[in-house]
C-alpha cells in the first residue's frame, strides 16, 4: 500500500506546482529552490545575495525549517520580504505550503522568489515547489562525494555551488572530484564556488540569477 499512497501524494503535489509554475510565468517572477544538507551555508548565501542585489531586484524568501523562525529572521533583515514555515518534522516542502505562504507576499514587488528548503537531500529533490530552477548548494565541510550519494539532486539542479571555499585549506575536499561526480550526472550543470565569508566568486553567481532572470522575462 505503500507505493500508492506515494505516488499520489506526488501527483497531488506536482498538480498544484504546475499552478504555481504558472503562476510566477504570468508574474514574471524567478522561482529558485535552494536544496542542501543542514549547515552547507543557504541562509548565509541568501543574506549575501539579499543584501548585495537589493538595489537591482525585488526579492523574497519563503523559509523551510522543521522548527523556529531564526532563518526568516536572517533574511528579512535584509529588508527582503521574508515568510517561514515550520514543518514541525516533516523532511521537505511541498507545493501546497508554497501556495499558502505565498498568500503572506506581496507578489506585485517580487521578480526572484528564493525557496529555502528544509536541510535534506533526498525529500525535497522528489517535491516539485513549481520552481524554475533547483539549486544544490554543497559545502566543501562535507565530502567531495555527495553527488555521487546523492544522484537525483545533481542530477535534476541547473547551479551546484560549492560553498565555503575559504574552508579548503583545511578540509579534505576535493573541488574537481566533486565536479566530475555531478558533471556525470548532469552535463550542462553550472558549477560556482563560492564563499560567503570573504565575497570569493559570489560575483558568477550575481551574473547567473541575472541571466536566468533575464530568460525569464523573454523566454
Amino acid at each position: 500500500m505503500e507505493v500508492p499512497v506515494i505516488r499520489n501524494l506526488l501527483e497531488a503535489n506536482d498538480t498544484l506546482a504546475r499552478q504555481l509554475k504558472n503562476m510566477f510565468a504570468a508574474r514574471r517572477i524567478l522561482a529558485l529552490n535552494l536544496i542542501s544538507s543542514p549547515g552547507a551555508g543557504k541562509t548565509s548565501l541568501l543574506e549575501r545575495t539579499l543584501t548585495d542585489l537589493q538595489q537591482e531586484f525585488g526579492m523574497a524568501v519563503i523559509e523551510g525549517d522543521l522548527q523556529t523562525d531564526n532563518d526568516a529572521r536572517r533574511v528579512a533583515a535584509t529588508g527582503a520580504q521574508a515568510v517561514q514555515i515550520n514543518t514541525n518534522g516533516g523532511c521537505h516542502l511541498s507545493s501546497s505550503m508554497i501556495l499558502e505562504a505565498l498568500g503572506s507576499i506581496s507578489l506585485d514587488t517580487v521578480d526572484i522568489l528564493f525557496i529555502e528548503n528544509v536541510g535534506n537531500l533526498v525529500c525535497p529533490v522528489e517535491f516539485d515547489c513549481g520552481e524554475d530552477h533547483k539549486i544544490a548548494l554543497l559545502s566543501v565541510a562535507e565530502g567531495d562525494d555527495k553527488p555521487e550519494k546523492y544522484p537525483l539532486l545533481f542530477n535534476l539542479a541547473a547551479v551546484m555551488i560549492l560553498n565555503k571555499t575559504d574552508l579548503l585549506p583545511y578540509v579534505n575536499f576535493q573541488m574537481d572530484t566533486a565536479e566530475r561526480f555531478a558533471k556525470k550526472l548532469n552535463a550542462d550543470l553550472v558549477t560556482l564556488p563560492v564563499s560567503c565569508r570573504t565575497g570569493e566568486g559570489l560575483a558568477n553567481w550575481y551574473a547567473w540569477l541575472r541571466k536566468a532572470r533575464a530568460g525569464k522575462l523573454h523566454g
